[in-house]
């Protein structure tokens, strides 16, 4: 058996005790050092089944400040190994993605890494459309994820779309790791629904401070750019499901671009809102 690499596993969950058992059989017991599951008030089996698997099990209560769920792990239950994956339970890594992890971390020649992610939809595995990539291994101490004053709006208690903020080189590993949720299309729409709240509420938040615009990435401020237009979601949708290959996945593949398209529109419409509703208020607050 090849030695454990000196890497821990966090994994946030939330009544995951459909995805996580699944989660934990790819990690298997030959790959890192340490596995903890960071918990968020689960009502399931969620952290029984974590115990089962010999996991470490962290309780996290967020009182709606900074920092998330992800920076607290990481500031308040420092891993003492030199590397740290942050892993969805609904994400399972390959045999090829570890032997690929195992090769670059021997290197040691990087900060961090972009990981590389397929993706399942109606149980079917993707061919075209954009591709998924996540900043979500990194050596502990290289860096944490972007900061966000979210106090008085976000109703999420772990970082959704912000990326660590890596000091030094970082590289990519290309092996995917397989992003497959079983709850659901019911369970898909609700939390696009939260994504897209935050979405919006954040562009709204940010407009104007140029200290957190500096920290987006190219693919961010791209789509920053975008979300205030209405055809947001039909300019994704023709860049995925014509442009990127995603009619190559047929009707499942139409679908999946039409509910992402959804998806963008859903975003632009909120921010709308939420400036219409400022813009109500101030004009409220200056009435005589």
């Amino acid at each position: 058996m090849m030695p454990l690499l000196d890497l821990t596993i966090a994994i946030p969950v939330r009544n995951e005790e459909i995805n996580l058992p699944v989660c934990l059989a790819a990690i298997g017991n030959d790959f890192a050092k340490n596995v903890v599951v960071i918990d968020s008030g689960s009502s399931d089996d969620t952290k029984k089944i974590a115990a089962q698997w010999g996991c470490g099990v962290i309780d996290f209560k967020w009182n709606g400040k900074f920092p998330k769920k992800r920076n607290w792990f990481l500031r308040n239950h420092t891993p003492q190994t030199k590397w740290v994956l942050f892993l969805d339970a609904d994400e399972y890594v390959t045999q090829d993605f570890k032997t690929e992890v195992r090769r670059n971390l021997a290197m040691d020649h990087k900060q961090g890494y972009w990981l590389s992610y397929t993706i399942y939809f109606l149980g079917k595995k993707l061919k075209g459309g954009y591709p998924l990539r996540k900043l979500a291994l990194f050596k502990v101490g290289a860096g944490e994820y972007e900061q966000i004053d979210e106090e008085h709006w976000s109703h999420l208690d772990m970082e959704v779309h912000e990326h660590p903020l890596i000091k030094n080189d970082v590289g990519i590993i290309y092996s995917k790791i397989d992003h497959k949720d079983f709850r659901g299309i019911s369970h898909y729409i609700v939390k696009h629904n939260e994504y897209a709240a935050w979405e919006a509420a954040r562009f709204v938040k940010m407009t104007g401070e140029q200290n957190i615009k500096m920290q987006l990435t190219w693919k961010q401020k791209l789509k920053y750019r975008l979300l205030t237009n209405m055809l947001a979601g039909p300019v994704y949708f023709l860049g995925s499901f014509i442009f990127l290959g995603g009619f190559r996945d047929g009707a499942t593949g139409l679908a999946f671009a039409t509910f992402k398209m959804s998806y963008f529109t859903q975003v632009c419409c909120k921010i709308r809102e939420l400036k219409h509703s400022g813009d109500n208020n101030e004009q409220l607050q200056v009435a005589p």
